[in-house]
């Protein structure tokens, strides 16, 4: 099974290069973030003519997850947030979405991104983080070999590599945020894609040049649970998605996992 993660920056603004890739690389459950719509909204059709089945989890016009799945995919236990996932102005945001697809529990996050160190967003951000790593620690605590696959925009930089220029940014690289995603590594998450392509960004600002200039972050992860570390044969970071009209900021992350 081939399973990818990929932040669209508005699914209705993007379906024509979303299916493009699907349709290309044949992955069979894509992980999306900032949809950006409704789930009424959400441009099934164009999915549908491909093969691919949605379910999706939006509010209104900002955040929102997604799981584009092959028709051929037994989709099971839906979840349109995790245990203990924390409000934000008395919200629950549209920031979590998980299904079991071949008995592999997959999760599409869309982190806070936290805004300033002092910005009451950034408090919000980490304990979006601290919840689901207790949350993915209890269910691993009753379950020892759940393959489970943290998969999304998780908004931090945890290595000094992972900007092009560290003087350039406050949050997304500060010790509280850093903290907080390797408290993942702790409970017994792994990163096998940095193993595998060590050295690509996944988002580039549309502005100053970013992409051509290769100014760049590496914040979209797909984290394995021990069980699912040791089924990962490949990984990639689609570069090529972030070139041609109308790209996303972001670009796929895509995993290769044996039955």
């Amino acid at each position: 099974m081939r399973i990818a993660t990929w932040n669209v920056n508005s699914v209705r603004a993007r379906a024509a290069r979303v299916t493009a890739f699907l349709d290309r690389t044949q992955v069979d459950v894509l992980g999306m973030q900032e949809i950006k719509c409704k789930p009424e909204q959400f441009p099934y059709a164009a999915f549908e003519e491909i093969g691919y089945k949605v379910i999706a989890h939006g509010l209104n016009q900002w955040n929102g997850v997604a799981f584009a799945y092959k028709e051929s995919l037994d989709i099971q236990d839906v979840e349109l947030e995790f245990p203990s996932q924390p409000m934000f102005k008395d919200i629950v945001e549209a920031r979590a979405i998980g299904a079991t697809f071949n008995d592999v529990r997959l999760w599409s996050l869309y982190v806070p991104h936290g805004r300033g160190l002092d910005d009451p967003h950034m408090e919000y951000k980490l304990e979006f983080l601290d919840r689901l790593a207790a949350s993915q620690a209890e269910q691993l605590e009753m379950e020892p070999e759940a393959q489970i696959c943290l998969m999304g925009d998780f908004n931090v930089a945890p290595l000094d590599s992972d900007v092009y220029n560290l003087e350039m940014f406050e949050t997304h690289v500060s010790e509280p945020e850093r903290q907080a995603f390797e408290a993942f590594e702790q409970i017994g998450f792994e990163d096998r894609v940095r193993e595998l392509v060590p050295d690509e960004y996944t988002y580039w600002d549309y502005k100053d040049l970013c992409f051509p200039l290769n100014k760049g972050m590496r914040i979209d992860f797909a984290l394995t649970s021990p069980a699912l570390t040791q089924n990962v044969n490949a990984a990639s970071i689609e570069r090529e998605e972030r070139k041609g009209e109308g790209p996303s900021d972001h670009v796929p992350v895509v995993l290769e996992i044996s039955d």
